[in-house]
Order: C-alpha cells, then structure tokens, then sequence
C-alpha cells in the first residue's frame, strides 16, 4: 500500500474545462467526474438542471501535487466558481497509475 491523496472538488458543472485543465497542469494523470445534487448555503441544486447542475471531480495524486492543486484552486477559481475542495489520506495499490 502506498500513502497519497484523494482530493474532491464539488463545482459549478460549467467550470468542469478550466478545472480539469488545472488538474493536468499540476501533475494529475486521471480523475474521475460524475454530476451531483445537494443542498446549502447557495439553497438546492439539482443534477438535472444543466444550468444549475454540480459535478464532483476525484482525483488521487501525491502530497505535494494535491497542496499545489488545493493552493491554486484557493487562489485561482474559488473566487470565480461556486465550489468546495477537500483532501483525504488514502492508501493505493499500483502507486505508478497515480
């Protein structure tokens, strides 16, 4: 078992380009996305509304990769997009896929 990171991000559906973009440029070499729907302080959103809707992107990468990417998210797209981003410490097996 290997340590990294699995870092989430819940965004605006229509900053999926420029944040997949940023994932490539810090060093992630795959993610995985799917639409969500929640509730909170903006009220509801709702997955079957495109103009509304939330995406979820996951992506597992090393330590160092995952604080550049939650620094630059920070910085760069929390004050243009609704969105939150969090990491978790996770375990992998076959650590060259990550």
């Amino acid at each position: 078992m290997n340590a990294m990171k699995l870092v989430t991000i819940i965004c605006e559906a229509h900053a999926r380009k420029p944040i997949t973009e940023l994932l490539r440029e810090v060093g992630a070499r795959g993610w995985t996305a799917f639409p969500v729907e929640g509730d909170g302080a903006k009220g509801p959103r709702h997955a079957d509304i495109p103009e509304t809707s939330n995406l979820q992107l996951q992506v597992v990468v090393r330590a160092d990769v995952a604080a550049t990417l939650l620094e630059r998210l920070e910085k760069e797209y929390f004050p243009r997009y609704g969105m939150i981003a969090y990491a978790a410490d996770v375990q992998v097996l076959r650590q060259n896929k990550f």
